[in-house]
């Protein structure tokens, strides 16, 4: 799906769930929790679960630790929906700027062989779910992930 057929999606999401929670590492048990509930009557299997669970873990762990510098409060916002044969999921922060679909990913063997913990998450939710797509308007982040059923 192009980045384009994603922007389309969010926009009419039908019977979309949304949780709004501040941007600190204490409210992801709770963004999981309404991942399980939002998903629960959905065809996945055991594998699938947790790759789309942690993908949502890693945004949302980029957001509190770098959207919002310096102590700034912020929150994130998530909506989940199903749109045909896909789930889809966007996180919205009023962070600071960051498109994701940009960031290089990272080579493996050179991070394995310097030992540099880190610098993984981004190349995590890339390569866990089957699209993404990522804008900014009215000043906030959007991010939109996919996964097909």
């Amino acid at each position: 799906m192009t980045t384009q057929a994603l922007e389309r999606a969010a926009t009419g999401e039908e019977g979309a769930k949304e949780l709004r929670v501040s941007a600190n590492l204490k409210q992801i048990d709770r963004v999981r929790g309404f991942l399980k509930d939002a998903t629960a009557d959905l065809p996945f299997d055991e594998q699938d679960r947790l790759k789309i669970e942690l993908a949502l873990h890693e945004i949302c762990v980029n957001i509190v630790r770098y959207a919002y510098p310096r102590g700034r409060k912020g929150e994130m916002i998530v909506r989940i929906w199903r749109d045909g044969g896909s789930l889809f999921i966007e996180v919205r922060d009023k962070g600071i700027p960051f498109n994701p679909v940009r960031k290089k990913n990272p080579d493996l063997m050179v991070k394995l062989r310097r030992g540099v913990p880190g610098g993984l998450g981004v190349y995590f939710f890339k390569t866990l779910m089957d699209g993404l797509s990522y804008r900014r308007a009215g000043g906030q982040n959007i991010l939109t992930v996919r996964k097909v059923l």
